[in-house]
């Protein structure tokens, strides 16, 4: 069979369309503000990962702006050859010092960091333990290390002991990873990092975190803010790898790995993801770095986020919406079917003037579909208290609540 005749038999988005529900590839067209603009519609936006509204910020954006005037568009080259800028340099100490460690390694993307990162480090012959609701990247590092894989029921710390123990005879010697978000992407619980970090030491695997949706989050509060998961339970020196992402709190895009330094060194000259790869462009690094300061010099954005999460998450459970175990600005509503968390976001998109994220199978259980709500810092009452009166109001027209 041809690869034209495979293609040709791909139907399953087709067969949406034709339905009038499907939900994706919507052109945006504005900032990734509170309010946006798809396709036409205004919309009050709950689908946005903008979680301190920095996007928009006039110091990410000037910062942006510069590097474009001094540096160009692009930078023309790998990292390891011409594309390595003096403001790659300056990130990666920034974010260091912001997650606690001895060095840190950029990325284009934040995808390649996991995708990369875990390939160079674990091999055939290794073990990788991994949360079964871990990312796509990190389900994508460790399928192509061809390490032996072993996923553990999401947040089970039991099933996280029995997989140890299961590897321990036939793991000695080898190289032994235990891989998790900090923050669930879909689900929007915390991992239970001081758990397994007493059960990596145990069983003698290094501990590796992704960080995406952690940083810039977590903690909410004191001199460690927003620098992720491992700080925000005070296990950082017990986390040996702290991957994190721009293209959330961060208001850019691309991704960074920190480390020791040896490791860092390693995998700047072993990542094929980081060797083989034009850099990041000059406008996402200064952004990212901009965004850094700001969210240091702001600290009331992580505040306003925190309260604008907590107001929702309360007034969504006392409606009866099924928002799972979310403790985080990642608050999904559990519907179940596919074709009514299309329906679901059909009438909210057309009718009622917000945007929200349905998700269905493959990235989430076929009988768990659920509409990801999430929130930033320059949400308003009046947008909360809007999405609130129209969830509420398409949620009774659908049976949900």
């Amino acid at each position: 069979m041809s690869l034209q005749n495979k293609c040709e038999g791909f139907t399953r988005a087709t067969d949406v369309k034709k339905t009038g529900l499907y939900a994706y590839f919507s052109p945006v067209e504005s900032p990734q503000n509170p309010e946006i603009i798809v396709d036409g519609h205004k919309l009050v936006n709950l689908a946005s990962n903008n979680y301190l509204s920095l996007t928009t910020h006039p110091k990410v954006m000037e910062a942006a702006i510069a590097a474009v005037l001094k540096y160009g568009t692009g930078t023309a080259g790998s990292p390891i050859l011409n594309g390595y800028l003096d403001l790659h340099k300056k990130l990666e100490l920034k974010l260091a010092h912001l997650v606690g460690k001895e060095a840190a390694i950029v990325f284009a993307t934040g995808f390649q960091c996991n995708s990369g990162a875990i390939p160079t480090l674990i091999g055939r012959q290794d073990y990788i333990v991994s949360d079964k609701l871990n990312h796509a990247s990190i389900q994508t590092g460790s399928f192509s290390s061809r390490a032996k894989v072993v996923r553990y029921i999401h947040a089970d710390m039991g099933d996280l002991e029995r997989s140890l123990e299961s590897l321990k005879e036939k793991s000695k010697s080898k190289q032994k990873l235990l891989v998790v978000d900090g923050v669930f992407s879909m689900e929007g619980d915390i991992a239970n990092l001081p758990e397994i970090c007493r059960l990596a030491e145990k069983y003698d695997f290094d501990v590796m975190v992704d960080d995406a949706h952690a940083i810039g989050v977590l903690p909410r509060a004191g001199n460690d803010l927003g620098a992720g998961t491992s700080a925000n339970f005070g296990v950082t020196d017990q986390v040996d790898i702290i991957m994190g992402t721009f293209s959330k709190s961060l208001a850019s895009q691309g991704g960074f790995i920190a480390s020791s330094y040896e490791l860092v060194d390693y995998l700047r000259h072993e990542a094929r993801q980081y060797l083989f790869s034009a850099s990041s462009t000059p406008s996402a690094a200064a952004a990212a770095l901009a965004a850094l300061d700001v969210m240091k010099e702001e600290p009331e954005r992580i505040e306003r986020l925190w309260r604008n999460t907590e107001k929702m998450k309360e007034e969504l459970d006392r409606m009866g919406y099924n928002t799972g175990v979310s403790e985080t600005p990642i608050i999904p509503l559990h519907v179940g079917d596919m074709i009514l968390a299309l329906k679901m976001r059909k009438q909210l998109f057309e009718k009622e003037g917000i945007l929200i994220n349905p998700i269905v199978t493959p990235a989430v259980p076929e009988n768990d579909c659920l509409i990801r709500t999430s929130f930033m810092a320059d949400h308003t009452d009046k947008h909360l208290d809007y999405a609130l009166e129209k969830l509420e109001k398409v949620g009774k027209q659908f049976a949900v609540i």
